[in-house]
């Protein structure tokens, strides 16, 4: 299970230089694994004798990369006892998937994959890594469907038969574009000329005209989607009654709403449907360590918000909600009752 765990992570890192953004897989630890979580705990030589906390993020084109730098930054700023280092990743699966075989402490991912990662379902299915912990709730992020102004796609049920971009097959994104096509009766991948390409490769792509859509699932404003809607695209409403639909099998679901003026020559609201981004590490880091992530995380959260858009108006009594039941490491349970938000 380890050697497997071990391939599709490298494998799909590896697919990030060709454009394709996201993982899959997390699996449970096996006695013979000890000693690598041990190590993943142990400072380099090099580092002081600080813990080192491994941060994977998204791609360079994706909100999330930049969140997971001002966190590391700032944990570097105001926590002596970690040398933290934020870095491009495949994105949520994969950072489950790192997390999980002790290759990375810290990271985050949507609550829902989270949440299959922890109860070995889906994409981890036989794979559960029961160890995940929460440390705080973050932002929604929501899913922002891109079509060119000339592929008359206007609706998901436009999308039938379009070429559109649905990332690395098996990634979150893919999931999400799998999950939405399928609510509006199409069968996915079949009834799409799916293009399996990263944000990145994607927005060039549409920038061109050579693509006619792409789904990508990342905090708004992402790089990927201004660089497309300045040059001739727009975003695509997910209307009421595919949100309805979509909560009876998937109730992590909420509605959102991306601002008129969030994107160039974004004129008008746009209603999509989004998850919330959950900052989760190994339940083996020690409970002092995370306490002090956790409180300079919020003790600090006004400077990150000026850092990072999809950090702004965050609120610790909003940290411990939605985020499909996870349990909280011992360390942020400690924070959150210190402060009055858990009892």
């Amino acid at each position: 299970m380890k050697l497997w765990k071990k391939l599709v992570t490298a494998g799909l890192i590896a697919s990030m230089s060709i454009g394709l953004l996201a993982g899959c897989g997390g699996g449970e630890k096996k006695k013979e694994e000890a000693p690598k979580q041990a190590a993943s705990q142990q400072a380099p030589a090099n580092n002081g004798g600080k813990l080192k906390i491994n941060f994977p993020t998204a791609g360079a084109a994706g909100a999330l990369y930049a969140v997971g730098a001002a966190i590391t930054n700032n944990w570097n700023q105001t926590v002596p006892s970690v040398n933290a280092s934020s870095q491009a990743s495949a994105g949520g699966i994969a950072n489950l998937n790192m997390v999980s075989d002790g290759e990375a402490q810290v990271s985050i991912a949507i609550s829902s994959n989270a949440y299959q990662c922890l109860n070995g379902t889906d994409s981890f299915k036989d794979h559960a890594y029961k160890d995940l912990k929460a440390i705080a709730g973050l932002y929604m992020n929501p899913n922002q469907v891109v079509a060119t102004d000339k592929s008359g796609i206007n609706s998901l049920a436009d999308i039938k038969g379009k070429k559109f971009a649905v990332a690395a097959a098996g990634s979150s994104v893919y999931n999400e574009a799998n999950a939405h096509l399928t609510t509006v009766g199409m069968k996915f991948p079949d009834d799409l000329d799916a293009q399996l390409i990263g944000f990145a490769a994607a927005a060039d792509m549409l920038q061109n005209g050579t693509i006619d859509g792409a789904w990508i699932m990342s905090g708004a404003p992402a790089a990927a989607v201004s660089q497309a809607l300045a040059s001739g695209c727009h975003l695509v409403n997910i209307d009421d009654n595919t949100m309805a639909d979509l909560k009876k099998n998937y109730p992590w679901y909420a509605p959102y709403t991306i601002k008129a003026g969030t994107y160039p020559n974004q004129k008008e609201d746009v209603k999509t449907s989004a998850i919330k981004m959950v900052m989760f590490c190994r339940g083996d880091l020690p409970e002092q360590v995370v306490y002090d992530l956790t409180k300079s995380f919020w003790t600090n959260i006004e400077k990150l918000g000026k850092a990072q858009k999809n950090l702004k108006g965050l609120k610790p009594e909003d940290a411990v909600k939605d985020i499909s039941n996870m349990p909280l490491h011992p360390g942020a349970a400690k924070y959150y009752k210190e402060i009055g938000v858990l009892k």
